[in-house]
Formats: C-alpha cells, structure tokens, sequence
C-alpha cells in the first residue's frame, strides 16, 4: 500500500513537471491582440491557430472593432468553431475550438 502510494506521487511529480496541460474550454489557450489593429489581430490568430492541436480551444482579447466582423468569417471559412464571442468596456473576446 505505501508502494503504490509512493509511485503515485512520483507520477503526479512527474506529469505536474514535465507535461503541459492541454487547452480546454475552461482553459483555453489565449491571444492578446488587443491594441493592435486591422489586419494583425487575424493575422496573429492564423498562426496561433497553427500551434495548437485539432479540438483545442483558443481565446482571443482585442479592441479593434472590425474583429467582431473578421474573426467569425476566419473561422467559418477555415473549418474552425466560434464557440462564443462577447464584448464590454471596449474589449472583445473570442472563443474559438479548432477545426480539423
């Protein structure tokens, strides 16, 4: 019993050190593109996009307003979901769960 409690605890060391917890919808990977304007914020999107894995999820902060119109038609036109998007006090938010 005190062996297997002790493996287990090399275990979670191990997997809490060395792995890297996939992005949820609860945790999602985040792109901060707020200051930026029109073209950057989906340009930068385009390659965080590439980083993560098929199913992953990535939020998205900016301020540009045009966002509201391009982020959605990026993600009906590459296969990815728009899970969600919101805005308030000039921010706009974005949750995105990529498409295969």
């Amino acid at each position: 019993d005190w062996q297997v409690r002790g493996l287990l605890r090399i275990i979670q060391h191990y997997v809490s050190e060395f792995c890297i917890p996939m992005p949820t919808e609860s945790n999602p990977t985040q792109l901060d593109t707020r200051g930026l304007m029109c073209p950057e914020p989906v340009m930068l999107l385009h390659n965080a996009v590439r980083d993560i894995a098929t199913g992953d999820y990535l939020k998205v902060l900016a301020t540009d307003p045009s966002t509201q119109r391009d982020i959605p038609r990026f993600c009906g036109f590459l296969g990815h979901e728009l899970v969600e998007q919101g805005e308030g006090e000039g921010e706009y938010w974005y949750l995105i769960r990529k498409g295969g």
